[in-house]
Order: C-alpha cells, then sequence, then structure tokens
C-alpha cells in the first residue's frame, strides 16, 4: 500500500506541476497579445503605416524607378524616411516639380544629384498610402547569404551516397581480404595433407570440338557480322545528332527563371521568328529593357526555381552589364562594350531548309514542340533529335490548322475531298516531298 501510495503521491505532484507550467504559459501568451495589441493601438495612433499594403504599392508604382538597396534610376529608398521630413516627403511624392520650383534646397538638391531625372508625381495617393510605402522601406535590410560554390547547399535527410558507397567499398575489400586467407588456408591443408589438385583444361578439348562443326562455326560467323552491322549502324546514324547537347554560355541564362517562373513569351525575346526564317540571337538591348532597373537577383517564388545562389545570379547580370557597358552607380552608359560569344545550340545541316515564321506564324506550331519545355530549363539544351525522320513523322501527326486562315482553308477543302479525309495533315499538303525542306 505505501508503494502505491508514493506513487500516486508522485502523480498528484506532476499534474501540479504541469497545470501551473499551463497557467503560467496562457498568462504569458495573453499578456504578450495584450502587448501587441497595444503596440499595434499606439502606432495606428502615431501615423505609422502598414508595410505589407506598402509593398504592394511600392511594387506597383515605385519598383519601376526606384530599388531598396541599389541606385537606379531615382536613388535607394532603404530608409528614406529617416533621411527626410515626412511633412516634406508627401509634399515630394505629391509632386516634386513643384517643390524644386519652389527653390527648396533639399529637393533642388535631390534633382541635379540623380541626372536632373524628374520624379512621377502621383498626386492619387494619400498620405496613408505614402506612410505604407515608408514603413515598407523602413524595414531592415535581409542578411546577406553565405554562398558554397556558388550554389544554394542543400541539406538532404538520412545518410549520404558517398556514406552508403563507401561502407559498400569497405565491405567488398573485407570479402576480398576473407577469400584470399580462405584460398591460403585450404592449400595449407591440402599441402599438409598431401593432397594435390588435378588441372584440367577443358577449355581446349571444348574449342577443338567447336571448331570442328562447321554449322556452329558458320552461325556464329553470321551473328557476329549482323551485331557489328548493328551498331555499326546505330553509330553512324549518330553522327551529327546532338540531341541533350547543353553546352556552358559565357552568360549563364535561366529559361526556368525567365519563361517559367516570370511567365515571358518566348517570341519577345527572339521575335524573329515570328516573321523570319531564324529565330534570332536576342540582341543584349532586349536584356536591358528589364535589367536596366533589375540588378540584382531578389529572389524567387518557388524553391525549386532556384538552383545557384543570389550572389550567382548578380554576378550573371553584372556580365551583362560589363558586355553592354552599362554603369549601374551612374545608371548611364559607358561606351565600353565587350562582344558575347554565344555558344550555338541548335545547328542544322546547310542543305536543310527550315523556315520559323511558316511554323510559328502561319501553322501556330508552339515553340515547345520542338524545344522541349524550355520554361523548366535552368541551362538550355537541345531536346529533340532534329533528324529527317523526326521531322516527317511530325508532318505525318500533325493536323494543319485552318481556323482563321482563308487560304489554307480553300486547300484544304480541296485536298479534303481529293483523299476523302476530315483533316489534312502537313503530310497531305506536301510535307513530306524532298524539295519542301532540301535545296
Amino acid at each position: 500500500m505505501k508503494k502505491v501510495g508514493n506513487h500516486t503521491s508522485f502523480s498528484r505532484i506532476l499534474i501540479f506541476c504541469l497545470a501551473l507550467s499551463l497557467s503560467f504559459s496562457i498568462a504569458s501568451y495573453a499578456q504578450d497579445t495584450a502587448a501587441a495589441g497595444t503596440e499595434a493601438e499606439t502606432a495606428a495612433s502615431a501615423g505609422a503605416g502598414d508595410p505589407v499594403k506598402g509593398k504592394e504599392l511600392f511594387n506597383s508604382l515605385c519598383a519601376s524607378c526606384h530599388k531598396l538597396d541599389g541606385k537606379s534610376t531615382g536613388p535607394a529608398l532603404r530608409g528614406v524616411a529617416d533621411k527626410h521630413d515626412r511633412e516634406w516627403l508627401y509634399k515630394w511624392v505629391h509632386n516634386s516639380s513643384e517643390l524644386i520650383k519652389s527653390g527648396d534646397p533639399v529637393a533642388v538638391k535631390l534633382f541635379a544629384d540623380n541626372n536632373n531625372v524628374t520624379m512621377t508625381a502621383f498626386p492619387q495617393l494619400s498620405n496613408q498610402d505614402i506612410d505604407d510605402i515608408m514603413a515598407y522601406t523602413s524595414a531592415p535590410a535581409p542578411a546577406p547569404e553565405t554562398p558554397v560554390g556558388g550554389q544554394v547547399v542543400v541539406q538532404e535527410s538520412g545518410a549520404s551516397n558517398n556514406l552508403i558507397l563507401g561502407a559498400l567499398v569497405l565491405v567488398l575489400i573485407v570479402l576480398v581480404v576473407m577469400l584470399v586467407l580462405v584460398n591460403r588456408t585450404l592449400r595449407r591443408v591440402a599441402a599438409a595433407n598431401g593432397v594435390e589438385v588435378a588441372k584440367q583444361d577443358s577449355t581446349i578439348s571444348l574449342w577443338q570440338a567447336y571448331a570442328r562443326n562447321q554449322f556452329l562455326v558458320l552461325v556464329t560467323t553470321i551473328l557476329l557480322i549482323l551485331t557489328g552491322g548493328y551498331f555499326l549502324y546505330g553509330y553512324l546514324m549518330q553522327v551529327g545528332v546532338d540531341q541533350g547537347y547543353e553546352p556552358i554560355q559565357p552568360i549563364h541564362f535561366s529559361h526556368k527563371i525567365h519563361a517559367g517562373e516570370n511567365g515571358i513569351d518566348c517570341k519577345y525575346c527572339h521575335s524573329s521568328a515570328r516573321v523570319s526564317k531564324t529565330s534570332g540571337i536576342p540582341s543584349l538591348n532586349v536584356c536591358m529593357n528589364c535589367h536596366k532597373n533589375i540588378s540584382e537577383f531578389t529572389g524567387s517564388k518557388d524553391s525549386t526555381y532556384v538552383e545557384y545562389s543570389k550572389e550567382f545570379y548578380n554576378g550573371e547580370i553584372q556580365k551583362l552589364y560589363d558586355a553592354v557597358g552599362w554603369d549601374k552607380s551612374a545608371q548611364q552608359y559607358t561606351g565600353k562594350t565587350k562582344p558575347v560569344k554565344w555558344v550555338r545550340i541548335h545547328n542544322l545541316p546547310d542543305f536543310v531548309y527550315f523556315n520559323h515564321s511558316q511554323h510559328v506564324s502561319v501553322a501556330g506550331v508552339e515553340c515547345q514542340k520542338c524545344h522541349g519545355p524550355v520554361e523548366t530549363f535552368e541551362v538550355m539544351k537541345q531536346h529533340a533529335p532534329l533528324t529527317m525522320g523526326w521531322c516527317i513523322n511530325c508532318h505525318r501527326e500533325t493536323n494543319v490548322k485552318v481556323e482563321g486562315n482563308d487560304y489554307y482553308k480553300k486547300i484544304h477543302d480541296e485536298l479534303a475531298k481529293k483523299y476523302g479525309v476530315q483533316k489534312l495533315t502537313a503530310a497531305n499538303m506536301g510535307g513530306t516531298e524532298c524539295g519542301k525542306c532540301h535545296y
């Protein structure tokens, strides 16, 4: 009974301690909540802004000319609320030109420091909207990441592959040592007992039997010739086929980020694909349409899109600036340019004719049909084999789009009646004729 009583007393003490701890936790949570509410009320009464709303306003109105931590068309805005009086900021945002004309020394100096570029007036913004933007710009800068070899380090759970391979190698070494020891032991036992193992050379007799059978020799020779011819044909058919070719470019360009996450249309950069035989290499001026103001990688909505560190992507943007001669600090071109030697990926033989505009504009073929899911490629590569057989199969399987095209509709109706089909493929319209693709 005494032993049971001790356990009962101990249980009561444990329950009492847990209840006391829970009470303290509830009291502490209530105190923190009350304090947070008091701080929120105090901030609201003092006219403080909402950084969440401020971020939305900043991205929609300010981000085209301003950055938080770097100079763009306008100055960096991190901590701008601490540099100027709030009433002065209201006047500057509502109409900076009027403030400059009034001779305000701060406004005049700010105007001169930014190459006499006039800031867009925002009379539609209320003082509360400006307070929200100031609250967002007053947030502390994030701590810089520590790059490891230029790439983001992903910590995987479980044992690493190197550890598993090391353990397997160790097991194999132990097995080899054991087999050697067992072989030595057996030889010693055999020698001690005077046992001699007879060596039989069955290979010679088997080879002689095989050589005497002419039928087997003939069959083996034919099989060897056919097998060698098969592998030789397969090897020769791969000459000039660069499927999977993935070269490293002088400036890293992530289709995954640009075409995937940001949703940039392929034909915005490769605009000549709509009207020309070739898709063209985008000029660096096309890149600068966006990267004049985007000088650093600000992160990704989806972590799977980030395969390298921010410092790596920022370094590649700097390579772009060096190539076009752009000084991001002064926000102007220096005139010192460096040509970029891009590595060509898709390269058809000279005797092959292929017209991008005919496929993209007339036929309405999507870029992914030939180039694969480029929106998922961090490094661009050749997705399809681009062989003659691959092209012919596509012509045999792809129906011609005649919607909104009276020229093709007329031909379609005539050939559909001739072939007795409802829909025509590119092959039905001569897509497999030699002269269509070869000079």
